[in-house]
């Protein structure tokens, strides 16, 4: 329907035939398994060098429910070393503080494509507009270091 956001009959064409190109790969020819195992464990390996921060408290577990309340935004704490990342995870984003205080670049990650980069400022605070929809990680850069969060579901 033309003149409505988002429906593009020439997009939506286009989308049609990508994925009956893909499909048709898949079946004519695929990807074989081992290159598909060695690629799943070079994505592995890219941080390698990576500290992995420890979920230290997740409020849906080590908080106490307050009767009559709904709706509470899910608290979590990631400890690596000196470093901790305090995370709000809301329905309208996610919002956090890097401590001790440091400018770090956030990515969101949701999946080997789904990266949404996010900045903490020198107070190390951030906020990302996009809630996570499933499982999902952080990956801070800090400049010396690189720390990855464990991954929760949303």
């Amino acid at each position: 329907m033309p003149g409505r956001p988002g429906t593009d009959p020439d997009a939506f064409a286009d989308a049609l035939l990508e994925e009956e190109l893909r499909q048709a790969a898949a079946v004519l020819d695929p990807v074989p398994a081992e290159l598909l195992q060695s690629a799943l464990e070079a994505f592995a390996l890219h941080d390698l060098d990576a500290r992995l921060a420890e979920l230290t408290f997740d409020s849906l577990v080590d908080a106490l429910p307050v009767r009559g309340v709904v709706d509470v935004s899910r608290m979590l704490t990631f400890r690596a070393g000196e470093t901790t990342v305090d995370v709000e995870v809301t329905p309208d984003g996610l919002i956090g503080q890097v401590l001790p205080p440091q400018p770090a670049r956030i990515e969101v990650l949701g999946g080997p494509q789904s990266v949404r980069p996010v900045t903490a400022d020198t107070l190390g605070r951030f906020t990302s507009e996009t809630p996570p929809a499933g499982p999902f990680a952080l990956r801070l850069s800090t400049g010396a270091e690189v720390i990855v969060t464990e991954w929760l579901r949303a």
